[in-house]
């Protein structure tokens, strides 16, 4: 197939990209992998050379078999962007919360990142995102500390409250990990590591005896579920949106309660990092996404 794709930001977006974008040029790689022509357009240029079979593009471009679009047909700085031509085949990922109310003509072209994701708006259609097991480090050894990771401190529905608490409660170390945008108090078991990216990310989720994700919005997706999985480190979850999804009990917890997040933590060393790493191989590899797409397109094509 001839797919067109569009990306919101700089080429590679492992470069200070978003994880939306990420998941784009690990789609874009799968895609070309799997022997597809993929024409990236990206918001914001190309800082390297892209990889065979993926090949710098206008969106506007018009001999493919179809478009996917990430952000068509949600507004963009109050503005629809442009869309396919009259009559051609298109897709549309959400990655976010709410991307808003749409009619059905345009709603049956959406997949969405989870099937609870999906489930929330009344959509069926929906693929788990992929990453590259290149980019970290998988760990049978695992250091002392539980960590928890995000961009902004500040963005407290992911849950860090909880994380402090069973650390307080356990006496266990804990890593903290992401921009410090908001007062925290300091406690002698806390580290606060700031924002972290790239290698020392990596090598973060890798060592840790687990990661804390306990969530208290309906997430989407969660990419740092799948990170933490393919470093082969235990995840402590919720159960809101897509979490009971991700992590199925070989790979760790789902909680609703303080005392079983607490709980969770004790029993830790039941959870093999093998497990987590077989997981994660197999079911958020980015070839599996591009795989899983391309049956999309093809479905799309089919009902074309």
């Amino acid at each position: 197939m001839r797919i067109l794709l569009t990306s919101y930001s700089r080429y590679p977006a492992k470069i200070g990209g978003n994880g939306s974008s990420r998941i784009h040029d690990a789609l874009a790689l799968g895609l070309a992998e799997l022997g597809h022509t993929v024409y990236y357009s990206v918001d914001e240029g190309f800082a390297k050379p892209l990889p065979d079979g993926i090949v710098k593009s206008s969106r506007r471009r018009r001999k493919v078999d179809i478009y996917h679009f990430n952000d068509y047909p949600a507004d963009v700085d109050g503005k629809r962007p442009p869309g396919p031509p009259p009559g051609m085949p298109w897709v549309h990922t959400c990655h976010g919360p709410d991307e808003g109310v749409f009619p059905p003509d345009l709603a049956k072209h959406f997949i969405w990142s989870s099937r609870g994701h999906a489930a929330k708006f009344g959509g069926t259609r929906y693929v788990w995102n992929g990453i590259d097991p290149g980019d970290f480090i998988y760990s049978e050894t695992k250091d002392d500390y539980f960590l928890y990771i995000v961009s902004c401190l500040s963005r407290m529905h992911k849950g860090l409250p909880i994380a402090l608490a069973v650390a307080h409660r356990l006496g266990l170390r804990l890593v903290v990990a992401g921009q410090r945008d908001v007062f925290l108090p300091p406690a002698p078991n806390v580290t606060y590591t700031g924002y972290v990216n790239g290698k020392r990310k990596a090598a973060l989720l890798a060592g840790a005896k687990a990661m804390f994700f306990p969530v208290q919005i309906a997430e989407p997706f969660g990419l740092v579920v799948a990170e933490a999985l393919m470093s082969g480190t235990p995840v402590i979850g919720s159960n809101n949106g897509s979490v009971p999804e991700l992590v199925t009990p070989d790979v760790g917890f789902t909680c609703d309660t303080l005392d079983q997040y607490v709980a969770a933590a004790e029993r830790i060393g039941e959870i093999s990092p093998a497990a987590c790493r077989k997981r994660a191989m197999t079911e958020f590899h980015y070839r599996v996404m591009a795989e899983r797409y391309a049956a999309e397109y093809e479905r799309e094509l089919g009902s074309a």
